[in-house]
């Protein structure tokens, strides 16, 4: 096993998957608004696309295989690159995600797309390597109210289980499963609704111990929606003095209306990769009051209107939720956009692309 611990001399795990580390300058804190503006060409982020696990898993009906492969399709072809399928959970207790392995077969169809899925143990993990898939992402819990709930493991045992997990990828030699990228979110790191406050030292604390178990990246998640830009700027800067490049993503819920300038504060401390929820579905079955994720047509639009791109095309978008509509008739869907439509000043943009 190669050198564990943080620090922004580590390097990220070379992969030959289409999932590449995030890199950036982890020092540059003064990515502000004015100096997008002004400066030639910022870097375009990526909107991983999480609905079909985030938004299904809160979902009680089963949306069948054939739509769940369509949305993937059509996600693709929306201009889409990253797309979490599903989670590698016992069928008994998440049947909305049962066919999780079918899904990973289809999407690495698919040219150029990043398919990652969501381990919850070692056993998942050993089938997502099974799968073929480019990303395991393993939840990591600050509260240890809901890393009980959640995953009947302390975080500090949910930590030793990441180090087997490496472990075991490793061990796959020259298999597909040993260029399958090992990420942590680390989940309700702004606040819990069973805890409460959660102490960013806490967070701190996993964060290095994660990155000591060998993971290749990490991320920040406001599980419950209880963050604001001022906590999300100050504890992605010291995330960043800990991991440098292998914090590469930010994941927040719209639960109290602050998604969208919780994405923006994110963004200004250098991070460019994103988890959303098409729609704005979403949230944490063990997590009491957690409602949708940002929705993926906003936060394109948020970084579309400051001229930092996406790839993603805004009307292929808005056909796919319409579509997600109907597939999910009865339920609540969320989001800005597919009401107001482009402003004029944008529509013109070559086929709509954001």
């Amino acid at each position: 096993m190669p050198p564990l611990g943080g620090g922004t001399s580590k390097k990220s795990f070379n992969s030959a998957n289409p999932c590449p580390p995030v890199r950036r300058n982890v020092y540059n804190f003064a990515f502000n608004a004015m100096a997008t503006r002004t400066s030639p060409g910022p870097k375009p982020v990526i909107i991983r696309e999480v609905g079909l696990r985030d938004g299904l898993q809160s979902i009680a009906r089963v949306l069948p295989t054939a739509q769940k492969i369509a949305w993937i399709r059509e996600a693709h072809a929306a201009g889409q690159r990253e797309i979490e399928v599903g989670s590698f959970v016992p069928p008994r207790l998440l049947p909305q995600l049962a066919d999780t392995a079918e899904l990973v077969a289809y999407a690495k169809t698919l040219p150029d797309l990043c398919v990652s899925v969501l381990v919850p143990n070692l056993k998942g993990a050993q089938r997502a390597l099974e799968s073929g898939a480019d990303v395991m992402l393993l939840p990591l819990s600050a509260s240890h109210a809901h890393s009980l709930a959640n995953l009947r493991k302390t975080p500090d045992e949910v930590v030793q289980e990441i180090g087997r997990i490496r472990a075991a990828r490793d061990a796959s030699g020259g298999s597909t499963g040993s260029r399958c990228l090992i990420e942590v979110g680390i989940s309700t790191a702004f606040g819990c609704t069973l805890q409460g406050r959660v102490e960013p030292a806490e967070v701190l604390r996993l964060l290095q111990a994660a990155l000591d178990a060998g993971v290749d990246r990490v991320g920040l998640a406001d599980t419950v929606g209880y963050a604001d830009p001022e906590m999300v700027r100050d504890l992605f800067e010291r995330c960043l003095r800990v991991a440098g490049d292998r914090l590469t993503c930010g994941h927040f819920h719209d639960t109290r209306g602050l998604g969208m300038a919780n994405v923006y504060a994110a963004w200004q401390t250098g991070i460019t990769r994103f988890d959303a929820c098409l729609g704005g579905i979403g949230g944490c079955p063990h997590a009491p009051g957690a409602s949708g994720n940002v929705a993926t047509e906003d936060v394109a639009y948020l970084f579309a209107s400051m001229g930092v791109a996406s790839g993603l095309d805004f009307h292929k978008l808005i056909a796919l939720r319409a579509k997600l509509a109907q597939w999910l008739d009865g339920e609540t869907l969320y989001g800005s956009l597919w009401r107001a439509g482009l402003p004029k000043t944008m529509s013109a943009a070559p086929a709509g692309k954001l």
